[in-house]
């Protein structure tokens, strides 16, 4: 009997790294995309040189996965970069890049590998989301667009193809221990009225990811969302992350509001506000 056959975008590091490591454990037969020959690939995956910013390379790719395997049953779009810096010093071309990476790679990556899902009426893709996909981020607001974005589109997917046998899943981490913040990218122009809040968000941020959970809780959440039987369409990783999702839903917005103020560092002189975390 043939092996489940699984496509990970981004498997160099962090959590890309650890999902297909995990799917290996679980017995799939994993192709790990990664931008060049000298990108580290776990062991017992098979790399395919993919940019997920290339319609011509993913073509290619994809068509080395099902020449070499003949079908694709899971595709988990993890691809992707940060942005930080305040919304009116971000260059416009900056945001579009970043949304070419988060948003427009994984939309390329699941249209290359529709067709043969559809062909055999079977499929689960799996979006690496955030919880900055549900909740605000100062200084990251093009990061918090672009998960946003995956949300609503891998919601909507849902709907169109369930009836075709493939379904759809986001999993959501919180802080967790990658190369996300050096990584990233900065905007270049900075403006003076913003940098002490900056500063205090980006040392909140810092302290947040160091202290975060490691990447392998969230290769777990993925490979729930790839396994059940009967999937739901979000996956909190980690206990933060589920924290996160209920105090979202049930506190009032002014109360959460002020508790996610405090949390970034920036409440106002004297606030007395409660923790979301």
């Amino acid at each position: 009997m043939n092996s489940s056959v699984a496509v990970v975008t981004g498997v160099s590091s962090g959590i890309g790294n650890a999902t297909a490591r995990a799917l290996v454990a679980r017995g799939y037969r994993v192709f790990g995309t990664a931008r060049s020959e000298a990108s580290i690939v776990p062991e017992k995956v098979e790399r395919v040189l993919l940019d997920v910013r290339d319609a011509a390379s993913i073509r290619r790719g994809v068509d080395e996965v099902l020449a070499k395997a003949g079908h694709i049953d899971l595709l988990v779009n993890n691809a992707g970069g940060s942005l930080n810096g305040a919304f009116e010093e971000t260059p416009l071309g900056q945001a579009r890049d970043l949304f070419d990476l988060n948003f427009f790679g994984a939309v390329r990556m699941t249209q290359a590998v529709l067709p043969a899902m559809r062909a055999r009426k079977s499929g689960r893709i799996v979006f690496i989301s955030s919880v900055l996909g549900f909740l605000p981020a100062p200084f990251m607001g093009f990061y918090a667009a672009s998960k946003h974005a995956l949300e609503g589109l891998a919601e909507s997917l849902d709907h169109e193809t369930r009836t075709l046998g493939i379904r759809v899943a986001l999993v959501e981490p919180a802080f967790t221990r990658t190369n996300f913040d050096s990584n990233g990218s900065s905007a270049p122009a900075l403006i003076a009225d913003y940098a002490a809040a900056l500063g205090r968000t980006n040392a909140k941020m810092r302290a947040a990811l160091s202290a975060g959970d490691e990447p392998e809780v969230v290769a777990e959440a993925v490979l729930e969302a790839a396994t059940a039987e009967k999937p739901r369409l979000r996956y909190p990783a980690g206990r933060r992350a589920g924290l996160l999702v209920r105090l979202r839903r049930y506190l009032p917005a002014r109360i959460f509001d002020g508790a996610l103020r405090k949390d970034f560092g920036l409440e106002e002189t004297g606030a007395k506000r409660a923790s979301v975390a």
